[in-house]
């Protein structure tokens, strides 16, 4: 409508008193007016009214009066749409059409259109301003929206709040804070909405100290009673790990809602406090408070961290009750409830008869079957989520390549990598971890190095998965060198860095490179951590100090399955039978179920004791009290304790009724126990078996058995079996030995010569020699196994590289100084007999770990009683 048609219709509804309009202004500003407000009758009636009673001002001025008392004064037509800043600046109308238009804009959210029309607009005021920089917050672009407010001329505590609550949604609280305490330096005043926004942004990187200072601001400018400002207070202190101080103020608030008690609820089953969070909603159902989405949701929480599950049930019969079953946020918190107790028939029911699903249903049920094992019903399920219209960024990519990661199937990890890269996906912390580790544990160092490298943010979880997975592919030096790398940049490692690293120096059996792990664990707080404490007590287990690992393990506040596991492996490592099968029976008592790996050891142990009644009773055990099915380790090591004791006849019998069929590693240990009792027709049949597979490791089958022919003197079938193997194309493993000294590994192999202390370490070995035989050792020539006379056996056999390392030790520790040398294969027959008399002769405790347990020779004897 045309503004002097306006003030012919305000005449004929008797709105105003004059019939014609006034001045073009005038007309002008009341078109505005009418256009914007239809409709409003009798507002518009009082204004015109007030208008016509105005004698002290001029026409323009009063229609400005009533344009500005009529915007400022009624929520309903004006409060959200008017600029009246412009307004008390003195009207600038096209400003105003503009700043009309740019809102429109903004709530269709047609941001192009706004951003255009913002850069055509003459003159901008600071609603303009304000309303841009909103608009460039929503849209992600903070960068830009802080470059307008730092251009910004006149800024108001709108301006700031809007700034600050930018940052805050875009978990920047730190960034928030700031800008909260430059506002005060401004000398504007925060109102409530300013402290219920800078507020709404808290998270764990907001100490108690900053949340307190801002509490302290807000009760010295009265906002300590408003409602909504004390909720964002109570949040807050629960985030920034001030539960105390949030107790404290919630049972000082006057009035409270079901947000507060929503906020305490979530507050104590995020600190672990959940029997807390049920008084609280106990408390919340006494005062006749109703329950919401986020109540369930948070006291579903509390239910997961209970042993019991009942409380867990009673809430799912609360919310069917209250009605809130088709809430998919609220079904989810319950799936997520069911797949934390391993409730899995409960959850798959749930699941399938829940109304509504979104991708975070299926991201809660996939990842319950993967951590649960049926990785089929979870490909199963990813695969049906794949045909969903979900937003397929947030698909569980991460879950899902742990699990090719588990499997070693670089297809599968290169075709989720895809799904990912399409979805942009990877470009999340989380995924792009999950790519690291997957690549690196299938042995794609160089493709999981250009992912690490190209990381938004490298956290610890990165470093470990490169670390740990140079672990499991037996790289330990660069395991070390990641880990000092990581360190150079900064980074502190968590439990499971450590845990990762320790198990490096374990295998490299580096006891001083453990105890200064062992000291950066206690300083990082992490001790009492299970998984620490269970990788240190295996360190010190491989590195020859059984005593350490026995008070690592006495001392640890919290044991498990895999604690136990490792001080039960620990002891059968060590061949100590009575003491492995006597912490078995102490691991029942406590109520802690035994699992695959604690049978393991126990069947390990009795191989090295050749305790074959024992093993069988345990294997019973295993498969008819704890319903266990014995995999291919078990059925091996069952048949390694009565080929060691020489019952060839019962282990063919137990291999024929097996479910499994024999391999490399049950061959190759049959043929070893043949060699020890001279079984030459069953060595035959392991060797044909094993030289038949498709695939072997290495030779060591081919050298095992012309071992086993040169030991008989039948050099022309050692020769035929040298030859196959050439033919085949397969090396034997060289031996060899390591010793550490002075903190630095010295490596020997046979009959070495490369060492700067070569003549001083023969010298040495013909000086022991001497005194050997005055102890009455006479060498085994069996052992040498070349085609030549005795004294030059002989002389072949006192440079074995155990006996090399061995002798380096001895003239470079101090006297009676333990040695520990690690040889990465068997310790001859010799070799054997020899360091028993050199302890005897040297008066030094002397332990070698081979390769499958540990030998502790002292004053002549060794702890495995010659059986090994």
């Amino acid at each position: 409508m045309r503004g002097k048609d306006v003030f012919t219709e305000a005449y004929r509804r008797g709105i105003c008193k004059e019939k014609r309009g006034r001045s073009l202004q005038q007309i002008d500003y009341v078109e505005s007016l009418w256009n914007h407000f239809k409709g409003g009758i009798t507002m518009m009636r009082d204004q015109f009214s007030h208008m016509n009673n105005l004698q002290a001002v001029n026409s323009r001025n009063r229609v400005m009066v009533v344009v500005k008392r009529f915007y400022c004064t009624n929520s309903k037509y004006g409060m959200k749409l008017v600029d009246t800043r412009a307004i008390k600046t003195g009207f600038d109308l096209e400003t105003s059409r503009y700043n009309f238009q740019l809102k429109n804009f903004l709530r269709r959210s047609e941001i192009s259109e706004a951003r255009q029309l913002f850069d055509q607009m003459p003159r901008k005021n600071t609603c303009s301003l304000n309303m841009m920089i909103s608009c460039y917050l929503k849209s992600g672009d903070l960068s830009y929206a802080r470059e307008l407010f730092d251009k910004m001329g006149d800024r108001t505590a709108v301006s700031w709040t809007i700034l600050i609550g930018g940052y805050a949604q875009n978990k920047q609280p730190m960034e928030a804070f700031n800008l909260y305490v430059e506002m005060l330096r401004t000398g504007l005043k925060p109102d409530h909405v300013t402290f219920a926004t800078l507020l709404s942004g808290c998270d764990e990187t907001i100490t108690r100290k900053d949340v307190h200072q801002v509490h302290a601001q807000i009760t010295r400018l009265g906002f300590d009673s408003d409602l909504a400002v004390c909720n964002s207070l109570v949040d807050s202190y629960c985030k920034s790990q001030g539960l105390e101080l949030a107790f404290q103020l919630f049972k000082g608030m006057i009035t409270r809602d079901t947000i507060t008690f929503n906020t305490m609820i979530t507050g104590c089953s995020r600190e672990g406090l959940n029997e807390q969070a049920i008084e609280l909603f106990s408390e919340m159902q006494h005062y006749g408070f109703r329950p919401s989405d986020f109540t369930f949701a948070a006291l579903l929480r509390a239910c997961v961290g209970l042993d019991v599950t009942t409380v867990g049930q009673q809430v799912h019969a609360l919310v069917i009750k209250a009605n809130f079953v088709w809430d998919v946020f609220v079904g989810n918190a319950l799936l997520d409830f069911y797949s934390k107790h391993d409730y899995m028939d409960n959850m798959r029911k749930f699941f399938d008869e829940m109304p509504e699903l979104d991708g975070v249903s299926y991201n809660i049920i996939i990842t319950s079957y993967v951590w649960n094992g049926q990785l089929e019903e979870s490909l199963s399920l990813f695969r049906e989520l794949r045909l969903s219209k979900f937003d397929r960024r947030n698909f569980p990519f991460a879950t899902m390549l742990s699990i090719a990661s588990n499997r070693q199937d670089l297809e599968m990890g290169r075709q989720i990598h895809t799904q990912a890269f399409v979805t942009t996906a990877d470009l999340e912390i989380q995924v792009g971890n999950a790519l690291v580790d997957m690549y690196a544990k299938c042995g794609r160092f160089d493709e999981a190095n250009i992912i690490f490298e190209n990381l938004a943010d490298r956290s610890s979880v990165a470093w470990t998965a490169m670390i740990s997975a140079c672990v499991q592919q037996g790289l330990n030096d660069e395991a070390f060198k990641l880990f000092n790398e990581m360190r150079s940049n900064s980074v502190c490692g968590d439990q499971a860095t450590f845990a990762s690293t320790v198990r490096a120096s374990a295998n490299l059996a580096l006891l001083s490179l453990g105890k200064q792990l062992h000291s950066c664990i206690i300083r990082a707080g992490f001790m009492s951590n299970v998984f620490c404490g269970s990788s240190l007590l295996d360190m010190y287990a491989k590195c020859g100090s059984l005593k350490d690992s026995i008070v690592i393990f006495k001392n640890m506040p919290e044991r498990n399955t895999i604690s136990w596991n490792a001080m039960i492996s620990a002891y059968a490592q060590n061949g100590d039978s009575k003491a492995t099968l006597r912490s078995f029976k102490e691991m029942v008592e406590s109520g802690v179920h035994p699992d695959h790996v604690s049978f393991l050891g126990v069947l390990t142990a009795c191989s090295h004791s050749g305790c074959v009644d024992e093993a069988r009773q345990y294997f019973n055990i295993m498969t008819q009290t704890y319903k266990l099915t014995p995999q291919k380790e078990h059925y091996a090591s069952l048949v390694d304790v009565l080929c060691r004791r020489g019952r060839f006849k019962e282990a063919e019998a137990w291999m024929a009724q097996m479910p499994v069929e024999p391999d490399e590693i049950m061959w190759s240990s049959i043929l070893n126990s043949c060699r020890i009792h001279k079984n030459q027709e069953f060595a035959k049949r392991a060797a044909d078996a094993l030289f038949n597979l498709d695939m072997l490791r290495d030779g060591a089958a081919y050298v095992t058995m012309s071992n086993i022919y040169a030991e008989a003197g039948d050099w022309e079938h050692m020769a035929k079996v040298k030859k196959a193997m050439r033919e085949r194309g397969v090396r034997k493993v060289p031996a060899y030995s390591w010793v550490e000294v002075g903190r630095k590994v010295h490596v020997f192999t046979a009959n070495d010569r490369t060492h700067p202390l070569n003549d001083e370490i023969r010298k040495k070995i013909d000086t022991l020699g001497k005194r050997m035989e005055e102890e009455g050792y006479k060498p085994h020539l069996s052992c040498a196994l070349q085609n030549v006379n005795d004294e030059m056996k002989a002389e072949s056999l006192k440079y074995h590289s155990e006996r090399l390392a061995i002798a380096f030790a001895l003239i470079s520790m101090p006297e009676r100084t333990p040695i520990l040398v690690m040889k990465n294969l068997r310790a001859c027959v010799d070799c054997h007999a020899a360091i028993k008399v050199i302890s005897k002769v040297v008066q030094r405790e002397i332990t070698v770990r081979d390769f499958s347990r540990f030998h502790h020779f002292k004053d002549g004897a060794c702890s495995c009683g010659d059986y090994w």
